[in-house]
């Protein structure tokens, strides 16, 4: 599977700003956050989400963000035949 590219924007001592792109069927790799976070969507798409628990399909809205707690674990794709998505992660130290 092709990995979505990821494009840090600010890293310093209080917080990590990266933008995420995927294309149809891309994804982040599995992976566990060390940190709070919230995600920016900046388009409205489904996200196909892999973790413990079985797989999740989670629609996100353009401008609409979210907030998680450190610790999830998750593999993050894009299930999307012919559509992009993109969000911004800001990620609290």
């Amino acid at each position: 599977m092709a990995s979505a590219i990821s494009t840090e924007l600010i890293d310093n001592e209080r917080v990590r700003v990266t933008e995420w792109k995927f294309r149809p069927g891309e994804s982040t790799g599995f992976h566990r956050h060390e940190f709070d976070y919230v995600v920016v969507p900046m388009t409205t798409g489904d996200l196909l989400l892999k973790d413990s628990d079985g797989d999740q399909v989670v629609r996100i809205e353009a401008g609409v963000p979210y907030f998680k707690e450190l610790g999830v674990e998750h593999d993050v794709i894009n299930p999307s035949e012919s559509d992009d998505v993109i969000f911004v992660e800001v990620e609290i130290k």
